[in-house]
This record gives structure tokens, sequence and C-alpha cells, in this order.
């Protein structure tokens, strides 16, 4: 089903067109069988990239589209009905691009940015470890400063597209100093490579998004030069948290957009499918589930926009973030099994997409802040500044 939507300007429904109409010819028709081969399709992100998407939230003097967040978290949501893996690699690839852009330099914004937004490249974010993942400022990477620039030495964990990025936003220790000893690093893949010291694990083998490889990436004294740094030594741990605060968002529309999906797949066969003589949409027991379904899909795709317009804003919208996070992933947790109920045994089997749907949900729950570390960041703020 189409969404009706509700978006700032002509061009952007141009655009939501557009991506429509990509998710039919090139995304959509392909993702089943890719999940079930595990294979990572570059080529769409390619396709995506020649199409302006990669830089949707960006200035345009940097190779960017200059969209509101309102418009691309919507584009996100769109792709991610059609695959969820191309979403939220959309995502992950946006979220890998904020720093430079944010914090760079002027000489780093204009030698970087270019590739990074126009579609050439694909980035991956460098934070949890093996051993930090929640606790992300416990990281122990380390880049150790010399006069030749700085050492790297570390393992990351549960990077999305580990192995197949052609940059690494890395964050990494420049000092004991807790949090405060955190700093951010770019990584092109090529250069890394050519040097030495750059590796990466076999891709984990997960209950869900198969299609999108998750590996460790490896620092062996990977070598990088002082420009690599990004923002002041320090200033690494704040740019991390910048970052997770889009990229929340980013996830939040991902649910949205996995949940809508399950619920129309869940419609169409409820209006299809009879029992007892009628209809299985015509019983109350499945038109109330469709019904709350609905419901907490729309008010999910409300609370993320509402944090979208207050970034757009200029205001603070880190709470919100969390909020959408939190209560868009648990509804698609919930829609994505309930679309299952509705299909019966039929939503058990790999014939229909809804038993790919909710293995695909759990993710969500966890990836870039659990839901048990949003629930801390919104209590914190109720809270407030502590005597």
């Amino acid at each position: 089903m189409s969404v009706d939507r509700v978006l700032p300007t002509p061009e952007a429904h141009d655009l939501l067109d557009l991506v429509r109409d990509l998710i039919g010819k090139e995304v959509a028709p392909r993702a089943a069988a890719d999940e079930s081969a595990r294979r990572f399709p570059r080529e769409v992100f390619t396709t995506l990239g020649a199409a302006g998407l990669l830089g949707l939230p960006y200035p345009e003097e940097h190779g960017g589209a200059a969209q509101p967040y309102e418009v691309y978290l919507q584009v996100i949501e769109e792709l991610a009905a059609g695959w969820l893996a191309v979403g939220l690699g959309l995502s992950v690839h946006t979220l890998s691009c904020f720093p430079v852009a944010a914090y760079g330099t002027d000489a780093q914004r204009e030698s970087l940015l270019p590739e990074m937004l126009g579609g050439g490249l694909l980035g991956a974010y460098c934070l949890s470890e093996p051993h930090s993942g929640s606790d992300a400022a416990a990281l122990t990477t380390k880049a150790v400063r010399d006069d030749g620039g700085y050492a790297v030495d570390g393992v990351k964990a549960w990077i999305t597209h580990g192995g197949v990025a052609d940059f690494y936003t890395l964050m990494a220790r420049t000092s004991p100093d807790g949090a405060r000893g955190i700093s951010c690093f770019h990584v092109p893949a090529s250069a890394a490579n050519l040097s030495g010291g750059l590796s990466f694990g076999e891709p984990e083998r997960k209950m869900g998004m198969k299609s999108s490889p998750t590996a460790q990436v490896r620092f062996d004294g990977l070598r990088l030069a002082p420009d690599a740094l990004v923002g002041a030594e320090g200033e690494g741990f704040r740019i991390a948290m910048a970052a997770l605060d889009g990229g929340r968002l980013g996830i939040a529309a991902c649910a949205v957009g996995l949940a809508q999906a399950a619920f129309d797949a869940a419609v169409s066969y409820a209006g299809e499918r009879r029992q007892f003589g009628s209809r299985i949409v015509d019983f109350q027991g499945v038109s109330f589930m469709l019904a709350d379904m609905a419901t907490q899909i729309a008010a999910a795709r409300a609370l993320y926009l509402d944090a979208a317009r207050a970034r757009d804003a200029g205001r603070p919208y880190g709470t919100q973030a969390a909020m959408a996070k939190l209560f868009a992933t648990d509804m698609c947790m919930k829609v994505t099994t309930d679309a299952v109920q509705v299909l019966g045994g039929y939503g058990y089997v790999e014939d229909f997409p809804v038993e790919r749907y909710m293995r695909e949900a759990k993710v969500l729950q966890i990836v870039e802040g659990t839901n048990q570390v949003q629930r801390l960041v919104i209590g914190r703020a109720l809270a407030g500044p502590r005597p």
C-alpha cells in the first residue's frame, strides 16, 4: 500500500515517486532471493547513488541533496518496506558521513564529502567492540600518536558493511581519560589496505538481514595520517553520540517501513482468505488485530517525523529520537509477529514474506542502542541534571 504522505515541497513528492519507482524495479523484486543466498546487493547501492540518494540530508555544495531530515527519513521508510537491508544500509551510510560533514575541517569536507555523498562510496560506522556495546565509552581500540600520524590497534564488532565498505568512521582511544579520551577518524578502505593493518572477520550468521554483511573490523598497527583525525582529539565520544541521535531516527524509519510491509501483506491475505464462508478480514478477531497494527504504525510514523522536524528546525531532539527508536522498533516486532499470526501456517513458511519480516524486526530493537538504553536516555532526560 502506498502511504499518503504530507511532504514539504513538490520536489520532495517527486523524490518519493522516484524512490518508489526504483524500489519496484530494482529493490523489492530481488530481496527474497538475495536474502536466501546471503548475497550483498552492492549494485543496488550503486543505483541509489547514481540517483542521488546516498547524500540526501547533506549540503549540495559537497555533493548532497540538501533535503530536510523529514524527507530523508521517509525515503528510508520506503526503502525499508521494499527491503530492510537496503533501507538500513542507507541509514548506516548516512550515519557514517555525519562526522566529516558536521565536524570535519573545510579541507576534509571539500576533499572527502563529494565522493562519500555522490554515490561512488559506501560507509561503515565503527563504534561497538566485542566487550563494549551499550557501554560505548569503555571501548579499548587505541590510536597512538607519533611523528607520522597515528597507529591503530583493536577490534570493532557488529559492523554493518564490515568488509565491503569503502570507508570506515572509526572511534578510537587517544588517551585513557574515559569518554574524553576517545577520538574520531576517517579510514578509507583502499588506503588502509595498501598500507596493511586492516582486516575483517567472517560475516556473522544472523537471524535476519542475511544479505547485509555484519563483521568484525580488525586494526593491527594500521597507519593513519594526521589529517585522518575528524574534529579535535578527545571529541570523538561527543561526535559519536551526536551521530547516533540522527541514526536512531533512521532505525525508527526502518522499523515503520518494515512494519508497513508486514501490515500490507496481512491485509491483502486477510481480504482474500476465506474460512467458514467469509473473508477472515470480516471476523472481529482479525479486523481488530489489523486495526491495532494500523494505529501503531501511524503513531510510530508521527513520532519519528515530529523528532525529524525538531532536528530540521535546529531544536534539541535527542530524547525524541530515543523515544521514536524505542516505540517504533517495539511496535515493529509486535506488528510483524501479528502479521505471521494473521497468515497462520502460511505466515510461518518462506513462500510468504512475513516470516522474514518477523526475523528482521528483532535486530531493530538492538542496533544503535538497545531499547533498554533508549529507556535509560529518556529516563535521564526526565530526571534532569543531577543535584
